[in-house]
């Protein structure tokens, strides 16, 4: 066998790099198109705006934290735990008219008729409630602070 001559080395070693050159240059520029097509097409979540951010994710909620309270055959569900317990605090009937009042958008008039009360007495409960309950969440913020 014939060992090649440095002339046709040196031949093979040239197309070995221009192979490798014509290689490497159409590596880039698929590179660079795909960069140009990523700067065109994507945005860092740094570039977006509350509002876009706020669609890429949603929050579990678990029945487990909410609070239930039965009221006239109506399940309401509180889920602020301080309102669940202010309101725990109350006279049974002052809780349920607090509840159907702004939780089951209830006018009193309907309540009243519901529970079978006149409806200034339903408008008393309320007002004298939502009084009583202004007081026991401000002190709980009061201990907080």
């Amino acid at each position: 066998m014939e060992q090649p001559s440095f002339e046709d080395e040196m031949t093979i070693r040239h197309r070995f790099d221009r192979l490798c050159q014509m290689a490497i240059k159409g590596e880039a520029i698929n590179y660079y198109k795909h960069m140009d097509y990523r700067r065109k097409y994507e945005v860092t979540f740094s570039e977006l705006s509350e509002k876009e951010l706020s669609q890429f994710f949603t929050m579990d909620e678990y029945d487990v934290e909410n609070y239930r309270f039965q009221v006239l055959g109506y399940d309401i569900e509180v889920k602020d735990a301080l309102i669940a317990e202010a309101l725990q605090s109350l006279s049974d009937r002052k809780r349920d008219v607090i509840l159907l009042s702004y939780f089951m958008d209830m006018s009193d008039a309907e309540i009243a008729r519901e529970m079978k009360l006149v409806r200034s007495t339903i408008h008393e409960h309320r007002k004298r409630s939502l009084e009583i309950l202004k007081e026991i969440m401000e002190g709980c913020t009061d201990e907080k602070e």
